[in-house]
């Protein structure tokens, strides 16, 4: 297939310090504004509740949304998943359990306040939603369970922990309930009529319900950079070892700015940053190098052929010979990501609309900071040489497949 006829002549690298000074304030803006304001972190990495419901009734996301603020949640996110008629949305809800640092003060002080009741050590571990408390007499589990729920945290579970004595207290320990139950007590408070019995075919259903607490999240988040750091640093040991060592650092460069350019796009639409974002980024990065390299190749197939021409007129040849191959990569490509953006939803096009843009970042790199750093890092090296009275003065040598 034949995208381009003829031989094309278009002067790219006669551009390239504009490109690199507008790529570079750019990055700079991008990692200010990240330093700043920092990204949507979704539950994989913040940490939460992420609830699925369906409901019978035709109904929209912001209606749901209505519904659950009335019923007393505060900020939560709503969003709709599916076709308009299947009426199903995902709720993201902050912490896995009821249990906050307001709510263990609350629950505290009702325990405190029950009759006959002398608290001796109280402690909270609001990451598992757990409080454990001891007293001089024993208390009666449900009067434990009433105290902690009419202060407001919902109760899970009560109990007696063994070695409880009159010698040496009575310990007891309450798990909070998840944010699961609460959100469907608000969503049944919120909005008259709903009804979860995902058993009854008539009634409204809790779909899936996942949980992610902040210390995984915070792995998560950890192991996620760390495996792009690590892809990173691989394929610069490989471009180096394939070419010559001064194309490792353009390759590099030009992934870091492809990861800064697509951590853009989250940072200015607000979009959740989560696992498939990280996904995003993986993909873009061995898409930016392959294109990268398809230009390297060519570049060292035109030092040989053109020996003596100046470096920067054989990687503009060689980016000229690349560009119908480009295009047509790029384009097709593209179009597969189109049909998602059209018809995909949610976390769906999130990854179309984030790698679209990262297809433009990484062809663009290819073009404008990779092939530009070597120009040069060739042309300091042929300065030095020639300050050191070298006789080859440091011109770049094409090394053989």
């Amino acid at each position: 297939m034949q995208i381009i006829k003829g031989k094309t002549n278009i002067d790219f690298i006669g551009k390239r310090r504009i490109a690199v000074f507008a790529s570079s304030v750019l990055n700079i803006a991008i990692l200010v504004g990240i330093a700043l304001f920092g990204f949507n972190w979704g539950v994989d990495f913040a940490g939460g509740t992420l609830i699925e419901v369906q409901f019978k009734k035709s109904i929209t996301a912001e209606q749901v949304r209505e519904g659950a603020v009335k019923g007393g949640l505060q900020e939560p996110q709503v969003q709709s998943i599916g076709s308009a008629d299947e009426n199903t949305f995902i709720l993201r809800m902050g912490g896995v359990t009821q249990l906050t640092e307001a709510g263990a003060k609350a629950a505290e002080t009702a325990i405190k306040a029950l009759g006959g009741v002398e608290v001796t050590t109280f402690n909270k571990d609001l990451d598992n939603g757990l409080l454990t408390f001891r007293t001089k007499g024993e208390v009666k589990v449900d009067d434990i369970k009433a105290a902690v729920s009419g202060s407001g945290t919902g109760v899970q579970s009560v109990t007696q922990l063994p070695g409880s004595s009159a010698e040496a207290g009575f310990e007891y320990q309450v798990a909070s309930a998840g944010m699961s139950e609460k959100v469907q007590a608000a969503l049944i408070a919120g909005l008259p009529g709903t009804k979860f019995d995902c058993e009854n075919k008539e009634a409204d259903c809790v779909r899936r319900v996942d949980y992610v607490g902040p210390q995984v999240g915070a792995q998560l988040r950890n192991k996620g950079i760390a495996a792009l750091l690590l892809a990173m640093l691989a394929i610069l040991i490989y471009v180096a070892f394939r070419f010559d060592l001064k194309f490792g650092p353009g390759a590099l460069v030009a992934l870091l700015h492809d990861v800064v350019m697509v951590a853009g796009y989250y940072l200015v639409t607000r979009r959740e940053f989560n696992l498939t974002s990280i996904a995003v980024l993986l993909t873009i990065l061995g898409y930016s190098i392959n294109d990268t390299i398809v230009i390297y190749d060519r570049i060292r197939e035109e030092m040989v052929k053109f020996k003596g021409k100046p470096l920067p007129e054989i990687i503009n040849i060689a980016i000229n010979d690349t560009l119908a191959r480009t295009i047509l990569t790029g384009g097709v490509t593209g179009l597969s990501l189109v049909g998602l953006l059209i018809f995909g939803v949610g976390e769906i096009f999130d990854f179309a609309a984030a790698m679209l843009w990262g297809i433009v970042v990484g062809t663009y790199s290819s073009i404008y900071i990779a092939s530009p750093l070597v120009i040069w890092l060739d042309e300091r090296e042929a300065a030095k040489a020639k300050a050191g009275g070298s006789p080859s003065g440091g011109a770049m040598k094409a090394k053989t497949a």
